[in-house]
């Protein structure tokens, strides 16, 4: 059974599309709902909603997780696949809720992941039964690309984001990341974040708003 995701939204009262934000490893839903801002102005019929993960990061209380990372926090391979597994659950009955509220069809949203949200929206994106108009995917990286090809229902375009500074998730990610979506047939453009970390470049962000602008066709 799917749990229930907590999520602020932004925007005005009726739209015509949707960006989902998921957010990273120990971060909550507020820490990308705050890109709503710079990017509220070029997509004025659009609400935006970023939910908090559905587990209690164990490396910070404070945050939350939507799977354990094992050379993170202790945990085991199996903990961190089954906790993936109800994450995924609970991601596409979130996602089936906001389009329901909102009254749109899968074509007029787009999911933006950062670090771990980026893992999930990569993983749910092509495995959902009706495709979203795009995913962005910043700092992150394709989770069990062996199975992509056999796996995917759809195939949204892709747009992945990297800093080439980044010491968290190598930044040699991203290219892995570009050759398995694009050899399971996926459209996928690329975007190096230069002297970034791990993190969101304004140029990264520009790049990303061009993307969901194209789309959207806003």
């Amino acid at each position: 059974m799917a749990r229930a995701l907590h999520s602020g939204r932004r925007g005005p009262e009726k739209v015509t599309s949707v960006v989902v934000f998921l957010h990273g490893y120990g971060a909550d839903g507020a820490d990308l709902l705050g890109l709503a801002a710079p990017l509220a102005p070029h997509l004025p019929n659009t609400a935006f909603y970023s939910p908090d993960a559905p587990e209690r990061c164990v490396n910070n209380p404070m945050g939350y997780q939507w799977f354990p990372i094992p050379w993170l926090d202790g945990s085991s391979a199996g903990q961190a696949r089954q906790s993936m597994d109800q994450s995924i659950e609970d991601i596409n009955a979130f996602l089936d809720t906001v389009l329901a509220a909102e009254g749109l069809e899968a074509d007029r949203m787009v999911l933006v992941g950062f670090s771990q949200g980026t893992m999930m929206s990569l993983h749910v994106a092509p495995r959902r039964d009706q495709a979203v108009a795009g995913v962005v995917g910043f700092s992150g990286r394709l989770l069990q690309p062996e199975v992509l090809a056999a796996e995917a229902k759809v195939h949204p375009p892709v747009l992945l984001l990297h800093g080439d500074e980044d010491q968290m998730v190598p930044f040699a990610d991203m290219a892995l990341a570009e050759k398995a979506l694009r050899e399971a047939g996926f459209d996928v453009a690329t975007h190096v974040m230069h002297g970034t970390g791990h993190g969101i470049s304004p140029d990264g962000l520009s790049s990303a708003l061009g993307f969901i602008l194209d789309e959207l066709g806003a």
